[in-house]
């Protein structure tokens, strides 16, 4: 957990799908300080006539390189949130030649209640996993001119 869903247009390699949940994941490890294997990616690639993504009249231009991501996520700072924003962005530009016009990015709280990773318990809950907000979030990394 954060569970991440990529909307993407249709046509990635997989080396090229590999390059994005790589980097977006490292730019989510740094940011929010999770564990290396807190890892859950859905990948969903879209035809163009399939997936419209405008620029909320900000002059934002997009291309087919694209993507849209929505994090399901445990409440997180806002400074871990504007770190994870430039980070991804630097780090999908660096690893994939996305531009950042091209990020869009959704988080969706929740709470721990809300997780089970098997086996019918809720981790969080039962003490398996640490629960509460201590540490969760807190920014690792401060971007240049931030």
């Amino acid at each position: 957990m954060p569970l991440l869903r990529f909307d993407i247009f249709e046509g990635r390699s997989p080396d090229q799908l590999k390059a994005l949940l790589n980097a977006t994941h490292s730019a989510l490890v740094a940011a929010f300080r999770i564990p290396e294997r807190d890892r859950y990616q859905i990948v969903h690639e879209h035809p163009a006539s399939h997936f419209i993504v405008q620029d909320t009249g900000l002059g934002i231009p997009r291309t087919k390189n694209c993507v849209l991501l929505q994090i399901t996520t445990r409440p997180r700072e806002r400074r871990a949130k504007e770190v994870f924003y430039h980070l991804l962005c630097e780090s999908l530009k660096k690893e994939c030649d996305i531009d950042p016009s091209d990020v869009v990015v959704s988080m969706v709280t929740n709470s721990d209640e809300d997780w089970s990773f098997g086996k019918g318990r809720a981790q969080f809950l039962t003490g398996e996993l640490e629960g509460g907000s201590a540490g969760a979030g807190k920014a690792a990394l401060v971007p240049a001119g931030g």
